[in-house]
């Protein structure tokens, strides 16, 4: 599949047809800082025809009645479009996005297809019928599909979160309306077309691009069950109060302020050549990085020697060449965003050891160089708020209790990481972080495991088998111990 340039339609219950309005969405690469397509603009009225084919086909539809068998036939045949376009999408949102083409292509398009290999895995073990046997009753316990699924994406990983949520959402037998971020929508079109071509029923699948008065009209709608929302911590409490107000469901992945604890004992070169994907990848915008680096006064200065090289020696550049590592920012406005963070950090106090400005070999590209500072305290704003741009600080502590208690003075508990020698001892480090996932030594966790975060990092967990439990509802039958011995 070749992108075929300015689309006029919207991709809305399985077919292309045109918008209710004539607006558009502008699309600019922020490498070239020229225009890449205009979209149309999903407005209230397309929302509407979204959900009402969306509804049928929960409700009347094949899709919710199929056998689970015959519903991962399709979504291998999805899974076998992705692979075979995995070069064209990676370079779609590498253009719109400005992520380097190596990052692209491992961790979107290829993170898109382990995930759905891992949730056709996942899906034969996940409980959807058990039975249950007691003295005050014998039931059957079955998880059935939750209904219309709205999944909101964030424009700095499109593929893989849309994965996150559309997979697990679709193998259960929900319809799902995917609202891509308007900074970031080309690559949706490509994915319609996949869909397309994988032969999903009527109305399974919708896509629907949209500023933020149509996005909040979508998880308002009284036809979608469930929101399924990757963003920032702002826009997921707005999500949350609304969809409160209504008892919708909803699941929430958002922002992060990750700690990396490098233990006195840690081999400090594998640890930061670890946190030089680890705190830096998506040109520093993503929400699991480790911005915050928490050393000993014992080790300080040989790590953070350490750290300024490799921080130096981070190639920026045209985000299709193979040995980039930092691209450009995604806009103009999140420059100035992550500009104003590293001013504050100087304003406060911090000290700039390497970077803090715009390269001065780019004439043109929303670029900032990759940024570290120490002499970071825990209260200053740059430890504090997600930055979301290649912006790390070193903070210092006495021991490794006062490393703890840093690691864990953060409204966020995403992810983080343990650096040590003794891997018992780095893992019992581990445990005393409140967060959802932390690395040892640079470890994944993988995709067989839940993601998600504790306190304003969100509300529930993607991936794994605990995937599917954003995607069902539980229902009890009860029946006589006869019954139950037939069932097993």
């Amino acid at each position: 599949m070749v992108w075929q340039g300015n689309y006029t339609s919207l991709f809305i219950g399985g077919e292309w047809v045109e918008p209710a309005t004539d607006d558009t969405i502008g699309v600019v690469s922020p490498f070239t800082e020229q225009a890449l397509a205009r979209i149309p603009a999903g407005s209230g009225a397309d929302v509407d025809r979204a959900v009402r084919a969306a509804r049928e086909a929960f409700d009347h539809g094949p899709w919710p009645r199929m056998s689970l068998s015959e519903r991962m036939d399709v979504v291998r045949r999805f899974g076998k479009a992705i692979t075979e376009n995995r070069e064209s999408i990676a370079a779609l949102i590498t253009d719109e996005m400005g992520c380097p083409i190596t990052q692209t292509v491992a961790s979107q398009s290829g993170a898109a297809i382990a995930l759905i290999d891992t949730n056709l895995e996942l899906v034969e073990q996940y409980p959807w019928r058990t039975v249950r046997r007691s003295n005050t009753g014998n039931a059957l316990v079955t998880r059935v599909p939750i209904g219309v699924v709205a999944a909101v994406v964030p424009w700095n990983a499109p593929l893989s979160v849309a994965m996150l949520k559309l997979v697990p959402a679709l193998l259960s037998g929900c319809t799902v309306i995917l609202k891509p971020s308007p900074e970031a929508p080309l690559s949706s079109y490509l994915l319609a077309e996949m869909v397309q071509a994988a032969g999903f029923p009527a109305g399974v699948m919708s896509i629907v691009t949209a500023d933020r008065a149509e996005s909040e009209y979508l998880v308002t709608h009284p036809g979608v069950n469930k929101v399924s929302f990757t963003g920032s911590t702002l826009a997921g409490r707005r999500i949350a109060s609304l969809c409160g107000n209504d008892l919708r469901r909803y699941t929430l992945e958002l922002g992060g302020k990750s700690a990396a604890i490098v233990l006195d004992d840690a081999d400090l070169d594998g640890a930061v050549q670890s946190l030089r994907t680890q705190s830096f990848r998506y040109n520093g915008q993503a929400c699991t990085n480790k911005t915050r680096i928490i050393v000993s006064r014992r080790r300080e200065k040989d790590l953070t020697d350490r750290l300024a090289a490799m921080v130096e020696d981070l190639r920026v550049g045209d985000p299709f060449d193979e040995s980039t590592e930092i691209g450009p920012l995604v806009s103009l406005q999140h420059r100035e965003r992550v500009e104003g963070y590293i001013a504050a950090g100087r304003e406060e106090g911090a000290t700039v050891v390497v970077g803090g400005g715009r390269p001065a070999e780019f004439q043109r590209g929303v670029f900032v160089e990759p940024t570290l500072f120490t002499n970071v305290t825990p209260d200053m704003k740059i430890a504090q708020e997600e930055i979301f741009g290649p912006v790390v600080g070193v903070l210092v502590v006495d021991d490794e209790e006062e490393a703890i208690a840093v690691a864990n003075d953060s409204a966020y508990g995403l992810s983080g990481a343990v650096y040590g020698a003794d891997p018992d001892h780095a893992l019992a480090v581990a445990r005393r972080i409140q967060t959802g996932t932390v690395e040892i030594n640079g470890n994944s966790a993988g995709f067989h495991a839940p993601f998600g975060g504790f306190k304003h990092s969100g509300i529930g967990r993607e991936a794994g088998l605990e995937g599917f439990d954003a995607f069902v509802e539980l229902k009890s039958y009860g029946i006589s111990a006869e019954v139950a011995d037939t069932l097993g």
